[in-house]
């Protein structure tokens, strides 16, 4: 089951850095986002959402794709492969792209627009829908960042651990830097 998290950040380019940064341990294997918004609030109040998976080119590539196919197929029994596959992958793709864009995939988009509307100008504020995580590595990674958890599914217990790593400015011992004495 995906769990919710929603934080809350001073700056309106933060969010931003921090999706990055977790693309970046999803590319490790540290965590698996099934989706992500970012929300930003601009100086003259306006909020932009930038959406990481665009379900209108999605729908559009996928539905060129089997448009292609099946205009091809259906192509050959009229003896013309080639004008089915472009009909049908010009179809295809219309059809798709449309689909696409009405879709509603992850993160509900009425929470995304109620939590987006109490964030302050110019700030920002990350929907994060994540499937698995590796917590004790990836909460090392957000040490201090300062954010502002505006909402999650966690247990309160999660929830507890998540505001602390949030909030604690101490760095985190790399391998190597720990000094080891012994007495004999």
């Amino acid at each position: 089951m995906s769990e919710l998290v929603v934080l809350g950040f001073d700056n309106a380019d933060k969010a931003d850095a921090v999706l990055n940064r977790l693309v970046q341990l999803e590319k490790e294997y540290l965590i698996d986002l099934e989706d992500a918004v970012i929300a930003v609030r601009d100086e003259s109040g306006k909020v932009r959402l930038k959406q990481s998976v665009n379900l209108t080119a999605a729908g559009a590539a996928s539905g060129g794709l089997s448009g292609a196919l099946w205009g091809s197929l259906v192509g050959l029994l009229f003896l013309n492969p080639l004008a089915g596959l472009v009909v049908g992958g010009a179809l295809g793709a219309g059809s798709g792209a449309l689909a696409g864009s009405m879709a509603d995939y992850g993160i509900d988009d009425d929470l995304i627009e109620k939590l987006a509307e109490t964030i302050p100008v110019n700030s920002s504020a990350l929907f994060l829908l994540i499937r698995k995580v590796q917590p004790e590595k990836v909460l090392a990674e957000f040490k201090g960042e300062h954010a502002r958890i505006l909402r999650t599914s966690f247990s309160p217990e999660q929830e507890a651990r998540l505001r602390q790593a949030l909030l604690d400015d101490t760095p985190t011992p790399s391998v190597g830097s720990a000094t080891v004495s012994a007495t004999v």
